[in-house]
């Protein structure tokens, strides 16, 4: 099976549904699936093949869904690109991948028009957008109106013949440190992941995911992914800066899931009025994308209550997800990231991949057909991951005697003041107990004394006093006192990318000035 398939089996099963709601208006499986099949084929007359790859730079909306089905329905191969982009970020990516072809929004293009002068090989842009002067003054790329191809393309299906071994997608990471990988995953890679998702989540026709997460990143397209498979319904909405918009728009469209990455929550938690809402439809909340403190866990499980939080882990490497938390566990294992999901084999192990006794600490390795072929044009760093049939994940943690495992840390994520070695997670975590935060990364710095020393970097909860002594106070009691901050400062905001990460490269680089 292909991923494009899932939505032309839903266009026949249910080719009149509502699939998917974008700014008040539905779309049916069928409509998608025909305005699919029109891309499509402009792509393959363009001279677009299997295999090559078709860039998609576009805002989570019905022409994303249209083009990324379209792209996969030629044989082509998609490159997720980052809508919170630069000039710099496009040249990098774009040729890097070797993209042919570009598919975009109009709002994209004063990033875009001057990175294409330096990216020769592309030759196909595809915009919303009437006036094309400016890429015309390219020269060496052809732009086309997608309305026109709406409303002249072919509705036929493209039928390029395809295998699911066949590369699918490459996702470029975030790029936190240094240049991004381009994380390559084939048809095969995102179906086996996404029928486990599908079977742990217990998804049906019925059920309809709301959406805030963007389609670029691997959790937001898992949650397009797994709801077309089943031939459920997504409804976009692209307004998370105003949270209570998103739970109004919740209960009007009567949604059945929920997922976010740990901001995701401590937004609603901190800066909306969530506790006053009731969502009579909501079946289920999901949580991935970093680790969410054990104390947050247990404030989001309350307040979505009855709907069941599934606590959520995986990466960009494994198609999205590689365990999940059984909510019935929840109250026994919290801080658990679960066990693996079906078709997965996942354990903690040591340098060789070799399993080690509960409560040990190694590096969490993963086993799998949802692990990613490799980085694009980078043997070197995917040797480094991909060793003895395993994929190491970097994280550290431990497995219990009852086989549920546990994150302590990055690998890169340890501070060693005086030699000990200092998980940053677990001291974020202790943090976080307080109610008067709301964020928190605990980063190491050089210091002449210590080696390197911890530093926390806090965002209070608003009209809350910023005090240091607070803090110090409640870590004595928590901490021993070389786990505890040498430095606490705080902050408005923690530097994010758009998936809702914390860019820690960022604070490690304004405190190489002054702790």
């Amino acid at each position: 099976m292909q991923i494009n398939e899932f939505l032309e089996q839903s266009a026949e099963t249910f080719p009149d549904k509502k699939a998917v709601r974008y700014k008040d208006e539905w779309k049916t499986f069928a409509q998608l699936d025909t305005l699919s099949n029109k891309v499509g084929n402009y792509l393959k007359g363009a001279g677009i093949c299997r295999g090559d790859r078709v860039a998609l730079l576009y805002e989570n909306s019905f022409d994303y869904i249209i083009a990324y089905y379209a792209i996969l329905k030629t044989g082509a191969v998609t490159v997720a690109l980052n809508t919170e982009t630069t000039r710099e970020s496009l040249v990098y990516t774009l040729n890097h991948s070797d993209a042919g072809a570009v598919i975009t929004n109009k709002r994209y293009s004063r990033f875009l028009v001057p990175a294409l002068k330096k990216i020769p090989h592309l030759k196909e842009v595809i915009i919303d957008q009437e006036d094309l002067s400016d890429y015309e003054e390219v020269g060496h790329c052809r732009p086309v109106p997608l309305k026109d191809i709406y409303a002249n393309g072919k509705e036929t299906h493209p039928s390029v013949r395809c295998i699911d071994a066949d590369l699918a997608s490459i996702v470029y990471t975030s790029g936190s440190t240094g240049e991004p990988k381009g994380v390559t995953l084939t048809h095969l890679n995102v179906v086996t992941n996404t029928r486990s998702i599908v079977q742990y989540l217990r998804l049906t026709p019925e059920d309809r995911i709301m959406v805030v997460l963007p389609f670029y990143y691997i959790y937001g397209k898992s949650l397009l992914n797994t709801h077309f498979y089943v031939g459920g319904s997504v409804v976009i909405d692209n307004r998370f800066s105003y949270p209570q918009v998103i739970l109004e728009s919740m209960k009007e469209n009567g949604v059945t899931g929920f997922s976010g990455v740990p901001s995701t929550f401590m937004t609603l938690l901190n800066k909306s009025a969530v506790r006053k809402f009731t969502f009579e439809s909501l079946r289920y909340v999901t949580q991935a994308g970093g680790a969410m403190a054990p104390s947050v866990q247990k404030e989001v499980a309350r307040v979505f209550d009855p709907a069941r939080l599934f606590i959520m882990y995986g990466a960009t490497e494994a198609s999205a997800r590689l365990s999940y938390l059984d909510p019935d566990m929840l109250e026994k294992k919290w801080g658990s990231i679960g066990k693996a999901i079906p078709n997965v084999e996942l354990f903690v192990a040591d340098e060789k991949g070799n399993r080690l006794p509960p409560n040990q600490m190694g590096e969490i390795v993963a086993r799998g057909t949802n692990l990613m072929a490799g980085y694009w044009k980078d043997p070197e760093g995917t040797a480094r991951v991909k060793k003895n049939g395993l994929y190491f994940t970097g994280d550290l943690g431990i497995e219990d005697e009852d086989g549920f495992l546990f994150v302590k840390g990055r690998s890169k994520d340890i501070i060693k003041p005086r030699g000990f070695r200092v998980s940053a997670k677990e001291v974020e975590e202790a943090i976080l107990e307080l109610n008067e935060v709301h964020e928190v990364a605990v980063i190491g710095v050089d210091d002449p004394m210590l080696g390197e020393a911890i530093k926390a970097v806090v965002v209070m909860r608003d009209n809350v006093e910023r005090d240091e002594a607070l803090i110090r106070k409640f870590l004595a009691r928590r901490l021993p006192s070389f786990k505890q901050p040498k430095y606490i400062v705080f902050t408005d905001a923690l530097p994010r990318n758009e998936s809702g990460k914390v860019l820690k490269t960022v604070l490690k680089e304004s405190a190489s000035q002054t702790p």
